[in-house]
């Protein structure tokens, strides 16, 4: 296990005037501006699973208590019912109220012009939805059944928090997959995920496509969970939003009127108060160090990321590296096209005495440039960058090549994705080059991400003199 260094001063400490200048381009008015699924809702439209086994006796006196609490929500064209998508969700209060995942109710929430919201019950009873609110950022939303139909049905009650679950308690996922039927799938609880951000509940069952948003049961029937994702290329590794957050959004937004209109304005007030918290947390740690015999080089820790690096092999005869990447494993789901949220870094350390100097520059400079620093598209603007050579103090860290980009989001004004591209400049064949990025964060988090990780950069003990 690496451990934690002290940063430098020099490049940790920048003025803000000179991240302003590598900033400046990007000061400019965008112009045309009104304004990727995530890795827990990308997966959350779920892969088929192995055959299912036969549930216990346990699973159907659950299932049979909840059966009329259970919802299929389906996303509907609005002149004509052309299914768009289908997820489950549940009823909590006697009040109409239902509990989903946001990513079921997307379309709908940005797009209401052309969506519309309905919901089906195991016995056959159907009518309409509307949205009163959601938290993108655990990807739940909140909805209510119109009209008096199911007026006065009681809601399924959430399992208190001063009761936690205990690693392998059997749960139960109930929903309708690949909109088949009406199921549950037994499985235990594993406790939180390691390194996400944001609690997440690892559960031992096959979640699949259109079970999103449905509940996950207790013993006695009580809400511990909602289904939200399921890791690819793996069987029985399924993930769910933990009850508390589901009961959360109830309580502070069930007497709200009904969203009107696209729900932008409402994404982009959580999205900045998420980014927010995310930047806190993460400027906060100090780096770990890389191990590189002549630089050091900014590696995070990995408290809410997973890093995993490789190197040349053995008998390699030409330019050799070792690589690091690091990267968090959830994003925020906004759209079909668009996931934020999330930070990566990586660095590639190379050295080139097998090849000679000027073979070894050709190749460095070619990693750098091969660099993709993103591109215009329906969801963000061009990126703006700019370029800069910077003198650290020599004994405090080695000059730096930096390039530094914004792209601004077109629907959500003031978020903005960040690349930072740093490679050293002072080894005639040896080099180290490094990538952050940032998706989502506001300007002023950009300069001080950008601060962040330049202060990274330094010299190991065996600096040259």
């Amino acid at each position: 296990m690496h451990q934690p260094f002290v940063l430098r001063p020099g490049l940790g400490a920048w003025p803000r005037f000179l991240l302003l200048a590598l900033l400046g381009l990007v000061l400019a008015p965008l112009p045309g501006l009104a304004q990727e699924a995530p890795a827990s809702a990308a997966s959350a439209a779920a892969r088929t699973a192995s055959a299912a086994t036969p549930v216990s006796a346990s699973a159907r006196r659950v299932y049979e208590r909840a059966r009329t609490q259970l919802l299929q929500i389906r996303t509907l064209l609005k002149n004509q019912d052309s299914q768009a998508s289908v997820g489950s969700g549940f009823l909590v209060s006697d009040q109409g109220h239902v509990i989903s995942n946001y990513h079921v109710i997307s379309e709908a929430a940005l797009d209401p012009e052309r969506y519309r919201l309905r919901y089906a019950m195991p016995d056959g009873r159907a009518g309409e939805l509307e949205l009163l609110d959601f938290d993108v950022r655990r990807d739940l939303a909140l909805l209510r059944l119109k009209g008096d139909g199911l007026r006065g049905a009681s809601g399924l009650s959430f399992r208190p928090r001063e009761q936690p679950l205990s690693k392998g308690d059997r749960i139960y996922s109930m929903g309708n997959p690949h909109d088949v039927a009406f199921a549950v799938v037994e499985g235990t609880f594993n406790g939180l995920v390691e390194r996400s951000f944001d609690p997440l509940i690892y559960y031992s069952g096959s979640i699949n496509s259109g079970m999103s948003g449905g509940p996950v049961l207790d013993e006695e029937g009580r809400v511990v969970g909602i289904n939200v994702s399921a890791m690819f290329f793996a069987q029985q590794m399924s993930f769910l939003v933990p009850a508390e957050f589901a009961q959360a959004l109830f309580q502070r937004s069930r007497e709200r009127e009904a969203l009107r209109g696209p729900a932008w304005p409402r994404l982009r007030e959580q999205l900045l108060q998420y980014q927010d918290s995310l930047v806190q947390g993460f400027v906060a740690q100090p780096w770990r160090n890389a191990d590189h015999e002549r630089y050091a080089l900014p590696v995070p820790q990995e408290d809410f990321m997973r890093c995993w690096g490789r190197s040349t092999p053995a008998d390699n005869k030409g330019l050799e590296f070792q690589r690091s990447q690091c990267r968090m494993e959830h994003a925020v789901f906004v759209s079909g096209q668009l996931q934020t949220g999330y930070l990566q870094v990586s660095h590639e350390a190379y050295e080139g005495s097998k090849l000679g100097a000027l073979r070894f520059a050709k190749q460095y400079s070619a990693s750098f440039r091969n660099e993709n620093l993103g591109r215009a598209d329906r969801q963000r603007s061009a990126p703006r960058c700019r370029e800069d050579f910077i003198q650290a103090d020599a004994q405090q860290g080695p000059p730096l090549r930096a390039v530094i980009c914004l792209s601004a989001y077109r629907k959500l004004p003031g978020l903005h994705d960040l690349v930072v591209l740093v490679t050293t400049v002072d080894g005639a064949t040896q080099g180290a080059l490094g990538r952050f990025d940032a998706r989502g964060v506001s300007f002023e988090n950009a300069l001080r991400l950008s601060a962040h990780y330049l202060g990274g950069f330094g010299w190991t003990a065996a600096r040259p003199r």
